[in-house]
């Protein structure tokens, strides 16, 4: 097969990883699908249409687990435990019907109370001081405070996981995400065992992962120590930094825009809107987790080989025209319908378990802020900060009130 023409992602803007979407744009109008370099000097085959996106998400022949990939020479399959985003049906389905029976819809309403505590508790704390970094104040312990709660985790290591999920998702710094996820790893290794010795009666009442670690299905299955770690690993993660971002992306938008602002003060309804059309136009994870083609197929009139890298850009995909009417408009009243078309939390089996946590997390929190500040304005500079990670986050977030 010919080498593909490679698309440099750093030559399309000055940096990429900060404002990405000027290059999917221009890409997309050169087609859907493109093999791509990106800056870290990595390649693969990025899917940047919307409808193209939508139907790879919910392929079978793109495969989760990198032992499909022609470049797999290696035992280190899992950085941190087994979990669902390294895995294809059957494991897949095995994993993810073991954590749903206890990750439950009804699970998460129970939580709705104590969202709204951590945030007025931490509201309390902001008051009186006037001005406060956002994210460093209420965006990153509110998820932060939920999902180790929801784990079981002791509120005197929630300064250690945040300290450690940042570091494993950083770029560029290979050796110290390896670290962090070893040391992640040895200390959930731990927690498991202590949750293992406690009875289902004596357990914290909602302890999910005590929950996990006695769960098991009709025939008996259970989730492995490997497989507990790795859904610890990607509750923790995925229940908390992914949210951070929602919230903090959220609102930056509403601050720079007065007119969504004041929309949405006057009509609060359209929260849920806030939060879908946040969730489009700037997605917590910009790119679903890498996947391989388990054979030759063809995407968007592309030939993609067996064993290729394949990476689906949710955000080029959450900005496509041809789905999206004026795409790089922020517009909290979008039609619902169409707004919650968007693929920030994929499509698929893959699709986030977590999906309503995050929407209930972000949908109070916003509503708390305004209500205690309906001053709440940007403190400075108005330009977005991004921090360097593998998400879609800023480093911080100046507000006063």
């Amino acid at each position: 097969m010919p080498v593909p023409q490679t698309e440099e992602l750093a030559a399309w803007t000055t940096d990429f990883a900060l404002d990405p979407y000027p290059a999917f744009e221009a890409l997309r109008a050169k087609g859907p699908v493109h093999f791509v370099r990106f800056p870290t000097g990595e390649t693969a085959w990025m899917i940047l249409g919307y409808a193209e996106a939508r139907a790879a998400l919910a392929d079978r022949r793109l495969c989760h687990d990198v032992r499909v990939s022609a470049e797999f020479d290696s035992d280190g399959l899992y950085s941190v435990g087994r979990n669902m985003l390294q895995t294809d049906p059957p494991d897949h389905t095995r994993l993810r019907s073991l954590v749903a029976r206890e990750f439950t819809a009804r699970r998460v309403r129970a939580l709705r109370s104590r969202v709204q505590e951590a945030a007025d508790a931490l509201l309390d704390g902001m008051e009186p001081l006037g001005r406060a970094d956002l994210i460093d104040a209420f965006a990153f312990p509110l998820p932060l405070t939920v999902i180790c709660e929801l784990l079981g985790v002791p509120g005197v290591d929630h300064g250690r996981f945040r300290s450690w999920t940042a570091k494993v998702l950083a770029v560029g710094e290979p050796e110290t995400s390896g670290l962090a996820a070893q040391e992640l790893a040895v200390y959930l290794a731990g927690l498991i065992e202590e949750k293992r010795g406690i009875g289902r009666d004596a357990a914290a009442e909602g302890d999910l992962l005590h929950a996990l670690v006695t769960a098991h299905d009709d025939d008996g299955d259970h989730l492995s120590d490997e497989e507990l770690i790795g859904m610890a690993f990607l509750l923790l993660v995925a229940g908390h930094e992914t949210t951070v971002n929602l919230i903090a992306n959220g609102v930056h938008l509403l601050l720079t825009r007065p007119d969504q602002l004041a929309a949405l003060r006057a009509d609060d309804c359209l929260v849920e809107g806030w939060v879908e059309e946040t969730l489009r136009f700037e997605p917590p994870s910009p790119a679903g987790t890498y996947r391989y083609t388990s054979e030759p197929m063809t995407v968007g009139g592309v030939l993609i080989p067996k064993g290729a890298r394949v990476v689906v850009s949710l955000a080029s995909a959450n900005r496509d025209p041809a789905q999206f009417p004026d795409p790089e408009r922020f517009d909290i009243r979008r039609d619902p319908a169409l707004t919650r078309s968007h693929l920030a939390f994929g499509h698929g089996i893959h699709h986030c378990l977590g999906a309503p946590l995050a929407r209930l997390e972000a949908s109070l929190a916003l509503r708390a802020l305004l209500d205690r500040f309906p001053d709440l304005a940007l403190d400075g500079d108005p330009a977005p900060d991004w921090r360097p990670s593998l998400l879609r986050g800023l480093s911080r977030l100046p507000v006063r009130w």
